[in-house]
């Protein structure tokens, strides 16, 4: 283990621990989760989803931020990113829900209000098999675009205030790749199962697990990339 790793262990831990050791800062990320639920979710994807992409890059190339990495900008857009998650999280954790009940599921708001049970189960899968089908797709391409973006210019933050040229880089995208690996196989076999967890958590860490699986989604597709 190098000195970076010992220090990104540091870092990304030390980011969780005093949460557990102080009730009056995990009662202010309650309030401010609450509050402040989009700023907050900008500040969670543009720190933990980051960290998951400067993994990934220390296990496909050996550097956790390697030249032209644009750290900056990766993290402001997984910002932006995270607010549309959240804005997604809203809508269709509470249109599948009415879809629901008009099927005939009875009381579907208190259902999800509760505890654990085979109804919330259900019905999160349902949340998270829409949310998957219909707005991970989009977010991943989108994804990729800015990432593209990022690496043409060279990781500089000033790309941040150049429109990207989409028509270009759409054209250059690997799509086997992206349909046959990105889509085809982490949306069913990783996404759909993860978030069915995510919704059955209290809505306060819903957005923080989600950053968290994009953590280990940025990890899971360096390892295979690597191996091809």
């Amino acid at each position: 283990m190098k000195r970076s790793d010992i220090i990104f262990l540091l870092v990304f831990t030390g980011l969780f621990i005093p949460f557990f050791l102080s009730h009056r800062l995990y009662d202010s990320f309650l309030w401010f989760s609450r509050e402040w639920a989009f700023t907050a979710s900008f500040i969670k994807f543009a720190i933990l989803a980051t960290m998951g992409e400067m993994l990934g890059s220390r296990i496909k190339g050996g550097a956790y931020i390697p030249k032209n990495f644009g750290l900056i900008p990766r993290a402001v857009v997984w910002g932006f990113l995270g607010m549309t998650v959240k804005a997604a999280f809203v809508i269709f954790s509470g249109g599948v829900p009415l879809i629901a009940g008009h099927l005939g599921m009875e009381d579907t708001a208190a259902v999800m209000a509760g505890g654990i049970t085979a109804p919330k189960v259900l019905l999160s899968f349902c949340i998270s098999f829409f949310l998957n089908i219909f707005y991970a797709p989009v977010l991943m391409v989108t994804h990729r675009v800015t990432d593209t973006h990022i690496a043409a210019s060279r990781g500089e933050a000033s790309g941040l205030f150049r429109m990207p040229d989409v028509t270009e880089i759409m054209t250059a995208i690997d799509w086997s790749s992206m349909w046959g690996y990105v889509l085809k196989k982490t949306i069913p076999f990783f996404w759909i199962p993860a978030q069915t967890i995510t919704f059955l958590l209290p809505p306060e860490f819903q957005i923080l697990f989600a950053a968290i699986l994009s953590t280990v989604l940025g990890v899971i597709l360096a390892f295979s990339a690597r191996s091809r």
